[in-house]
């Protein structure tokens, strides 16, 4: 699959700042990881700009130390080092400022943290988002979608099958048995694209739109590789892909790098900062 001229093609004058700028909500003390992951994915992407916004007591010196193009918002925290609501203020000023929003990644399931969630999500409007992992979790049960309460016009969820199964109720062997349908049936009744994570992931959109991906191995099956997937798909939407493109290059991206890792590291042995680095020469061959 070759990617889209306009990430491939950048005009002579290009400037960082008309290549997108990401805040990206996500971390706590026990899962800083997933935040620098998907930072460092967005950055590899081609994003301009990628701000994190994590919990001020965790190092925001460690993480850049390995990773110095990522600035860093510090946030109020909960007395388990996870975001706060108090922190809501703060971000919604600083929302006006981006071009995509990530929440979710490591966040915890706090139920401070689940409530800024909500808040956040529910009050975005037309800023695209990718929403994964816990923010996923904290919209569990408050969705509402007979009433799609859920209408975000430029949103991606990318949920694994036991978050899904979670989002709609129903049993995580349900999901994985007809897993193409409830992708669709999830973001007609939410009008959101959906990429239902696992072997063949399911990219689908309201409008009827739906992508099978082919690309991938189990090694890929390894903490953080969603994180990085998630890292993808905003850098993508941040350089003006649609929601459902975003989506869908991203993915085949995502496991075409998984593939390279593979070769070079084993499934057994490759780890998500792998898929990180190899991220560059899956563009090449998508080019």
């Amino acid at each position: 699959m070759r990617l889209p001229a306009q990430l491939l093609q950048r005009r002579p004058a290009a400037h960082k700042g008309e290549l997108g700028h990401i805040l990206i909500l996500a971390g706590c003390l026990q899962y800083s990881g997933a935040a620098v992951l998907s930072s460092a994915a967005a950055m590899r992407s081609g994003a301009g700009l990628v701000t994190l916004g994590i919990p001020k007591g965790i190092c925001a010196a460690l993480i850049k130390r390995k990773y110095p193009e990522v600035m860093v918002l510090p946030l109020e925290e909960t007395p388990r080092a996870s975001l706060s609501i108090k922190a809501y203020s703060q971000i919604k000023d600083f929302l006006n400022n981006i071009d995509v929003l990530i929440i979710g990644p490591g966040l915890s399931r706090d139920k401070s943290t689940q409530a800024l969630v909500r808040r956040i999500v529910f009050n975005l409007r037309d800023k695209p988002v990718v929403i994964d992992a816990d923010g996923l979790n904290a919209l569990a049960g408050h969705l509402k979608i007979k009433n799609k309460k859920l209408k975000i016009k430029n949103a991606v969820v990318t949920p694994h099958p036991g978050e899904m199964a979670r989002l709609l109720g129903m049993s995580v062997r349900s999901i994985q048995l007809n897993r193409k349908e409830f992708a669709k049936k999830f973001a007609k009744a939410c009008e959101v694209t959906v990429v239902l994570k696992g072997n063949n992931t399911v990219v689908a959109d309201y409008q009827g739109k739906i992508y099978i991906n082919k690309t991938g191995n189990p090694g890929m099956a390894s903490a953080g590789s969603g994180d990085v997937l998630t890292g993808i798909i905003a850098a993508f939407l941040a350089q003006g892909l649609s929601c459902f493109n975003a989506a869908k290059y991203a993915v085949y991206l995502h496991g075409l790098a998984g593939d390279l890792a593979a070769g070079s590291k084993t499934q057994l042995g490759m780890i998500a900062t792998d898929i990180i680095d190899k991220i560059p020469q899956a563009i090449k061959k998508c080019s």
